[in-house]
């Protein structure tokens, strides 16, 4: 068995062959004559009938040369950085003692492997990635907007820059300021910037055309395409994940845990996992939030509620998108839409009928008794009527036979 330690750069790889105990180095350009040079070597070691595996660090181009040495028939391992301490943490860090390591770990079969996601996961997250720095762009433009309105004495409207005739309407009252020429390549800008969002997201609309997990994760309430395509290329497949714990611990939702003999603490959650996938179920949580004519009565919302009047609402909104996360992978396991019945907590669903019923007949004989009580006034008040009638008819006595005298 043959096993190299591979410290990959952006311009040259250093190798570690580790033989038999022996070690042997060498280092290779980042170029199609250096991979050809290296696969050369490795081609004589399997024509001898020797078994080669090739262990690499996950950086920016791993993905090239594991396919470079996956075409040549290479079994390649590739490392997870942040969990190799040896190699972070070592204070002889050179590229030479980083390749032998990974070759002494290889060897042990002690390596902590990464998964690469598929090439379709890979082309997604990079469009993504251009999207979110031309809208943070696109933000910082227009603060700088915001800045010219304050500095003049302008109130400033923050949803103004938000559609063109609003901007028009900043633009012409910056003209009339003198300000319209340094303000007119800021406008331009904005809206060079929102066509090439436009048409990122378009291109993310086509890739995802059709794609199962994409049409599952939009049937959630409050999730947008932005945040369906963002789970998508960041889960890449479902199936990798056994449990909804390891799928909730792959996103970095999950409290640390240290636990020593008797002494048990739970922190913060981890952080371990893509940043961008916690910030999706994070914003679907804030989507749920703002459909509360819908969301109010399902037992996740309730329990949300709940936590924020006691914790906050930071914790709680982690703690939901915990839920969501877990909530999503069910759907994605057994390819099963989102199911608003069971977002009913069936006690309490119970109970607040019997509570309406129970509300619902107590008005009911409340209503009774008071149109009873109508009924008994309007017949009152008719005797009242037909006994003030035969009143005004009778005459009154002695009236009638009266005489007026005539004062002298």
């Amino acid at each position: 068995m043959v096993n190299v330690g591979v410290d990959l750069h952006k311009t040259q790889f250093t190798v570690c062959v580790r033989k038999n105990g022996e070690e042997k180095f060498g280092v290779l350009p980042t170029t199609n004559a250096g991979y050809e040079k290296f696969l050369k070597a490795v081609s004589k070691w399997q024509a001898t009938g020797e078994k080669v595996r090739v262990a690499v660090e996950s950086t920016g181009n791993t993905r090239y040369f594991k396919n470079r040495m996956e075409e040549a028939g290479i079994d390649v391992k590739v490392i997870n950085t942040s969990k190799m301490k040896v190699i972070n943490e070592s204070v002889n860090k050179t590229d030479k003692h980083d390749a032998a390591t990974i070759a002494l770990f290889l060897e042990k079969d002690m390596l902590p492997e990464s998964r690469l996601c598929s090439r379709e996961s890979e082309q997604i997250r990079r469009l993504l990635k251009v999207r979110t720095s031309l809208v943070k762009t696109e933000v910082v433009i227009k603060n700088q907007i915001h800045a010219l309105l304050t500095a003049e004495g302008f109130e400033d409207v923050k949803g103004s820059l938000q559609s063109k005739k609003g901007r028009l309407q900043v633009l012409d009252t910056l003209n009339q300021c003198k300000n319209g020429l340094v303000a007119q390549p800021l406008f331009d800008t904005i809206e060079q910037l929102e066509k090439s969002v436009k048409s990122v997201e378009e291109e993310c609309r086509i890739l995802m055309k059709g794609d199962r997990m994409v049409e599952l994760l939009l049937t959630i309430p409050g999730c947008g395409e932005i945040c369906a395509w963002t789970i998508r290329a960041y889960t890449d497949d479902i199936n990798r994940f056994s449990s909804a714990k390891k799928y909730v611990s792959f996103a970095g939702l999950a409290p640390w845990v240290q636990n020593s003999n008797e002494t048990i603490h739970h922190g913060k959650i981890t952080k371990r996992g893509p940043k961008e996938l916690r910030t999706a179920l994070v914003q679907v949580v804030m989507g749920l939030r703002r459909m509360k004519a819908k969301t109010l009565t399902w037992w996740l919302m309730q329990r949300y509620e709940k936590m924020k009047s006691a914790k906050g609402s930071g914790k709680s909104i982690i703690a939901t998108a915990r839920k969501i996360a877990k909530i999503i992978w069910y759907m994605l396991t057994v390819e099963e839409e989102f199911d608003v019945e069971k977002m009913v907590d069936k006690k309490l669903e119970k109970k607040a009928k019997s509570m309406r019923l129970a509300s619902e007949s107590a008005n009911q004989t409340t209503r009774s008794a008071k149109e009873e009580e109508g009924l008994v006034e309007i017949k009152k008040e008719k005797k009242l009527e037909i006994i003030k009638v035969e009143r005004k008819g009778r005459k009154k006595p002695g009236v009638a036979g009266k005489k007026i005298k005539k004062s002298a």
